[in-house]
């Protein structure tokens, strides 16, 4: 594949995030249900409508890996939507200024996945056994997101907010939708910039489960990353829309854990088994399926002090 292709690409999602920062959401505010939807209805319908592209133009079983590829990345999203809203919750993040958060933490998410991939891809290529460590890597991570009973956040353990800290000053106030501040001669950081720092290396633990478990979907960079992309992109309004019910999705850790045994097996069982892209694509289907209709089925029931 050329160059131009890459260009392309990467000139609609720069278009996107600056159409969306500057127009849609020029002005900070609260994102509600109705719009929170229309913008997932949205992003799924462009990385649907670009899934028919890869169709057209390189084939069935090229389209196929791309819409596993997809379907996984947002599935591990959704996961990674609760500890964004733990986080959120800690610092008592104003609702209004939330949009802003995440959308800078989706530009920095999308500027590491890039390193991420093609040092992943590098890597493949270079060193075969690779494949069986990143193997081992998904299953490991799949068991442990079973035995996942409760998400939390501990912010004071993370060390580049530590770091950061003595660096520079830090405001308890949001400082209406800033970042940074000048006070007395200093430049001081405020809450949502600590946010976003720990959302942004929030993100990078998420790369180390997401990227090798697409990376075993295929191993097509571009395929790797634009699926990556159109997943990271929804994000936000997929934030919106469930953040008032993420609750009910009790089971879904189950079926991504699952998930990534499955593809990390996969993975290590690519030298002697082919798995069809087909087959992988239904087995992940169903098991999202299965999780999320338990989740509806068989609620969670409140705990009472």
């Amino acid at each position: 594949m050329g160059v131009w292709p890459w260009v392309a690409f990467v000139g609609f999602v720069l278009g996107m995030l600056v159409l969306d920062l500057r127009v849609f959401h020029r002005k900070a505010h609260e994102i509600h249900l109705r719009e929170a939807l229309g913008w997932s209805a949205f992003w799924i319908a462009l990385a649907l409508l670009f899934n028919l592209g890869i169709w057209w133009l390189r084939g069935p079983t090229t389209a196929l890996e791309f819409l596993t590829a997809y379907l996984i990345e947002k599935s591990l999203s959704v996961d990674n939507l609760f500890v964004f809203l733990l986080i959120f919750r800690y610092f008592a993040v104003p609702a209004v200024y939330q949009h802003e958060v995440l959308f800078w933490g989706i530009v920095g998410a999308l500027v590491m996945r890039a390193v991420f991939i093609l040092a992943g891809v590098a890597l493949i290529h270079q060193f075969h056994w690779i494949l069986y460590v990143f193997g081992a890597l998904l299953i490991v991570s799949g068991i442990r997101f079973a035995f996942e009973v409760e998400k939390e956040v501990h912010p004071e353990r993370n060390p580049v907010l530590r770091v950061f800290r003595r660096l520079m000053p830090v405001a308890t106030d949001p400082a209406d939708g800033r970042f940074f501040f000048r006070r007395d001669g200093r430049t001081w950081a405020t809450r949502l910039f600590v946010v976003l720092l720990i959302v942004e290396t929030t993100d990078i633990v998420f790369a180390v489960d997401s990227i090798p478990a697409v990376l075993a979907i295929s191993h097509d960079p571009f395929i790797v990353f634009t699926s990556n992309v159109f997943a990271i992109l929804g994000l936000r309004a997929l934030y919106f829309a469930l953040a008032g019910v993420m609750e009910l999705f009790h089971y879904l850790h189950y079926g991504l854990a699952v998930i990534l045994i499955f593809v990390g097996s996969k993975m290590i069982i690519a030298d002697w088994v082919k798995v069809p892209v087909g087959l992988s694509l239904g087995v992940v289907g169903a098991l999202l399926g299965l999780s999320i209709a338990a989740s509806l089925i068989w609620r969670k029931t409140p705990a009472h002090a």
